[in-house]
């Protein structure tokens, strides 16, 4: 009878020891099956199904861009689309908070996750993937523009990308671990609209840093944005920094989008407590 009782304690562990012990390439096909629902769930059916969000995902770049183009009557244009890009990447960044909270908090997914072989690293991949996704239209449109307005240098188109890469995975970091703290999809949205005006509206993203004032420019840099559109205008010409100067803003923007990942990876609330 004590056997008995032995042998169905143990059975638990038997099948959990089996589960973790598939073959590697079984376990990466999971993975990737797990990383694709992502992107299908959170951007390809929604673009399916709500055509009309498209418009605004469009719109939020290019607002920008043409207010600045009316106001400098077309002599920042160049700045302004590389604005744009900044802008687009992150805030398809930032909308992972939005998103990751609705679905933990409506939908109670994440527990389903949490519970399920998939790590938090293969979830935020696939979220981070369908929010880039989601942004196509707008990188397309400005894509166009870019080919048009902006010339780069093989380095300057390199850095650029650099730049528009580590910005995504800034505002990932970000707007992951706000999302798991986050307890209700209005206060989600509260935090990102906040972020989002704070990180790639009040920063010189559209324009140079140059056109504010001294007293106020200190203030500037304290975003990873105005470090980001310094070497963004710097690849296409349009300001020239010392080699110090680009030194320094790939140091602060490097060391700003590690320091978040390190946060978001130890501090975030993957799982509830």
């Amino acid at each position: 009878m004590f056997q008995l009782e032995e042998e169905v304690k143990e059975e638990p562990k038997k099948d959990y020891d089996l589960a973790k012990s598939l073959p590697i390439n079984l376990q990466g096909r999971n993975r990737f099956s797990q990383f694709i629902a992502s992107v299908l769930v959170n951007s390809l059916y929604e673009m399916k199904n709500y055509p009309v969000v498209l418009i605004n995902t469009v719109l939020s770049p290019l607002s920008f861009l043409v207010l600045i183009e009316f106001v400098s009557r077309g002599s920042l244009l160049g700045e302004a689309i590389e604005g744009g890009f900044i802008m687009s990447m992150f805030s398809a960044g930032m909308s992972l908070q939005g998103d990751l909270s609705h679905l933990k908090n409506d939908f109670k997914l994440q527990d389903m996750v949490v519970s399920s072989p998939t790590s938090w690293k293969v979830y935020l991949a696939g979220m981070a993937t369908s929010e880039l996704v989601y942004s196509l239209p707008a990188l397309v449109v400005l894509g166009i523009l870019a080919g048009y307005f902006l010339h780069f240098t093989p380095l300057g188109t390199i850095t650029f990308l650099s730049v528009l890469f580590m910005m995504f995975i800034t505002s990932i970091a970000v707007g992951y671990t706000f999302a798991t703290f986050s307890s209700d999809i209005v206060q989600s949205f509260a935090f990102s609209r906040l972020l989002s005006t704070l990180f790639s509206t009040i920063p010189p993203v559209y324009y140079p840093i140059t056109y504010i004032p001294y007293p106020f420019r200190y203030f500037a840099y304290l975003s990873p944005t105005t470090y980001a559109a310094e070497l963004a205008q710097n690849a296409g010409g349009f300001i020239r920094l010392s080699p110090d100067a680009v030194a320094i803003d790939w140091i602060v923007l490097a060391a700003v989008t590690v320091t978040l990942f390190f946060i978001a990876s130890r501090k975030a609330r993957w799982r509830e407590i």
